[in-house]
């Protein structure tokens, strides 16, 4: 596949993370249960990659590329990226269908049935009957479409059953219906009576409507119903408009009224749906050929299927549980940190100690003040009522909260509310940049002098997704660190007229003002010492790689002889094979169980290790257009633990894909008579050793 570009368009990289998902859903050795999730995972991604990436680049069409109309990094032929994404999209489609193939096969071996209406037992016929009449029908709202004149507006997110009725002795009077499936409140799985000890019978709400539409539309008479299911994605970028008078906050509120209006870009439908149907639905909506109209199968809306009932399975999925760090297993958190720092690794740590840590400060007598950026929280944040509970005796609390965080404004706008009511100072952000940052800093008074402490981390304040996405975050006294995250606060309550405070910085490299000049300096470095033959490396580990300026860098880099390591997640948009590059570079992609979202830097710097963690990936928007931290790690056993784990990863020999420059997701293989390495599993007993060696000493 050659490449007229220097770099690979990021939707098309990223289309190829995608099927790294869909890869671990086909994989034998993955357990039922997770590759029927990572389906859910792949179609959830997907959506989300319609509703944001593809409704952009539209509007770049659309635009014509007048660049001034659209803040985003513009793409050259956004035209032709959209025909090839159509494309991929439509072979992954195929794909999924394959696997959902081979996985329902392989749940009927488990004597497991996910049953339609078409396939009941008398008796479970009349569980449905029963279960629709008490649970379902008050949720049901069926709309006659070709009696209405306005076509009613369909929600993103839902999935619709289009239903065509008409009498067996009369097949020209047809008449169209549809119906919103309620599987927010109901959910999509009801497990019915089975016929056989040991099996498990499934269906899902939609063939629980199928099954009694002769009840919903008995009024009519008809006695022949067909029945499929569709769905719409609408652009959901918010346009901020630039009125003045309007305060941010009526701005995001009337941008999510606007967002559940957005355009349709993408149409995915069942494609047995009668032609009729499927040619009225299209001209109501007005939609056209280009609008990604996808033919699927009988079940849409697949994210859904993350949440796959687990209690039908035989083996009940033994989860790994997390490990306590040994250093804050017995003491308070805040007095381990005044004497050293401390990193949890998440997942394999418990999220528990960065709790304890505010709790710990809201019942301090000592603790004058709190101040912490919030990205993401989770629906029930301990987080939050730390931070409570920190007011309420006497404490500062100024929380900034990320009110664009995408698909999050809504529950940051309620959080808002219910902080400031609490006497919580809320800070909501940056002029035209997100606050990205994930950083504490908690003052206390102790023998007459002020001491700081508090966190930096790569991931959200999340306690629910800290089980599921592996990120770092330090915890540290370290006082040149706090005086940094102390000013990128100062910042953020005056982003006018305080950008002063970002360039004291000495130690904490802040976005956007000085990370791109710092990574160019560091590679420059490197690139140095590879022409004076001495050793040089780069080892980098992020979300995500698409800069063209750093890609270009890491380029001229590899051609000096430089040795670079990359690990990789999602997008990566360069061409890591080059004849021209001294030393070939290390490129992968780890997708396994837990999400890797960390993201940590490592320069040789001639044997004296520059070791950094960071909430930026390596895109022009982390860089130029958003308020990210960048850490360094000092302390010589913490440094060591990160790299040590950095080069567990760099050996998966099963979970590991190389990004070559074809994107095509081949894995890493072990070496003939080598052990395999799969380092979530590697990582997680490393760090479980060290809690046992630590117990052995009894050491503090």
């Amino acid at each position: 596949m050659a490449h007229k570009f220097k770099t690979i368009p990021r939707d098309i990289s990223w289309l190829s993370f995608n099927a790294r998902v869909l890869q671990e859903a086909a994989d034998p050795s993955v357990p039922l249960r997770e590759r029927i999730r990572f389906l859910g995972i792949f179609s959830n991604n997907l959506d989300e990659f319609f509703r944001v990436r593809v409704a952009a680049l539209k509007r770049m069409v659309e635009f014509g590329n007048k660049k001034g109309k659209i803040n985003m990094h513009l793409e050259s032929n956004p035209d032709k990226i959209l025909q090839e994404i159509q494309m991929l999209v439509l072979n992954q489609q195929s794909e999924f269908n394959r696997i959902w193939e081979g996985i329902l096969e392989e749940l009927k071996n488990e004597k497991i049935f996910l049953v339609t209406e078409k396939e009941l037992t008398k008796e479970q016929k009349e569980f449905v009957r029963r279960y629709y009449e008490d649970e379902v029908s008050a949720n049901v709202i069926p709309l006659m479409i070709e009696s209405i004149p306005n076509f009613p507006f369909l929600r993103d997110k839902s999935i619709y059953l289009g239903v065509m009725m008409w009498k067996k002795d009369s097949l020209l009077k047809r008449k169209y219906a549809l119906i919103e499936i309620p599987s927010r409140v109901l959910g999509r799985f009801i497990i019915l009576p089975s016929p056989s000890i040991g099996e498990h019978h499934i269906i899902l709400l939609e063939d629980v409507i199928r099954f009694n539409l002769p009840e919903i539309f008995s009024y009519f008479g008809y006695d022949q119903y067909q029945s499929n299911i569709f769905k719409v994605t609408r652009d959901a970028e918010i346009d901020i408009d630039t009125d003045v008078a309007t305060s941010l906050i009526q701005k995001i509120e009337k941008g999510l009224k606007n967002r559940r209006k957005g355009k349709p870009v993408r149409f995915v439908y069942d494609r047995e749906m009668d032609p009729g149907l499927l040619e009225y639905l299209i001209r109501r909506m007005n939609l056209a050929k280009r609008d990604n109209l996808i033919p699927g199968g009988r079940i849409h809306n697949f994210r859904h299927f993350m949440d796959f009932p687990e209690s039908v399975f035989k083996q009940q999925k033994q989860k790994r549980n997390s490990i306590d760090h040994p250093l804050v297993l017995d003491r308070r958190v805040s007095d381990v940190i005044m004497e050293r720092d401390v990193m949890l690794h998440f997942p394999y740590h418990y999220f528990n100690p960065v709790i304890d840590l505010l709790r710990e400060a809201a019942i301090d007598p000592a603790v004058t003040s709190i101040r912490i950026t919030c990205y993401r929280l989770a629906e029930q944040s301990r987080i939050i009522n730390a931070l409570i509970n920190a007011v309420r005796n006497g404490k500062q609390v100024t929380v900034m909260l990320e009110l664009s965080a995408r698909f999050d404004e809504e529950a940051n706008l309620e959080w808002k509310e219910r902080l400031e009511d609490e006497g919580v100072k809320v800070l909501i952000g940056v002029p035209g940049m997100k606050v990205h940052a994930k950083l504490c800093i908690i003052k206390k008074r102790m023998n007459d002098r002020s001491v700081q402490y508090g966190f930096v981390s790569t991931g959200n304040l999340n306690e629910k997704t800290a089980r599921l996405y592996a990120d770092h975050c330090l915890l540290t006294s370290n006082q040149k660190i706090m005086a940094d995250v102390n000013r990128i606060f100062n910042f953020l309550e005056q982003p006018k007229t305080g950008e002063h405070w970002l360039r004291q910085c000495k130690t904490i490299i802040p976005s956007p003002i000085g990370t791109r000049r710092f990574i160019s300096k560091q590679i420059m470095h490197e690139i140095k010492n590879a022409k004076r033959k001495k050793p040089a490396q780069i080892t980098l580990k992020m979300n995500s790689l698409s800069d063209q300026e750093l890609i270009e860098q890491l380029h001229e880099a590899a051609k000096a002889g430089v040795e670079i390591r990359l690990i990789v997640r999602g997008i990566f948009c360069m061409l890591s094979e080059n004849s021209k590059f001294k030393k070939k570079i290390n490129a992968i992609s780890i997708i396994d169980e837990y999400l890797e979202h960390a993201r940590v830097w490592v320069f040789h710097n001639g044997g004296k290790e520059k070791v950094y963690i960071s909430s930026a990936d390596w895109m022009v928007r982390n860089l130029d257009h958003r308020i990210e931290a960048t850490c360094p790690v000092t302390e010589e056993s913490v440094k060591n633990e990160l790299m040590d784990i950095l080069n567990i990863q760099l050996s998966d020999t099963v979970k590991a894909r190389i990004l070559n420059n074809e994107l095509n997701n081949e894995y890493v293989k072990a070496g003939k008579g080598k052990k395999k390495i799969r380092s979530q599993i590697e990582t997680y007993q490393y760090l479980y050793k060290k809690t046992l060696t630590h117990s052995e000493t009894g050491s503090h």
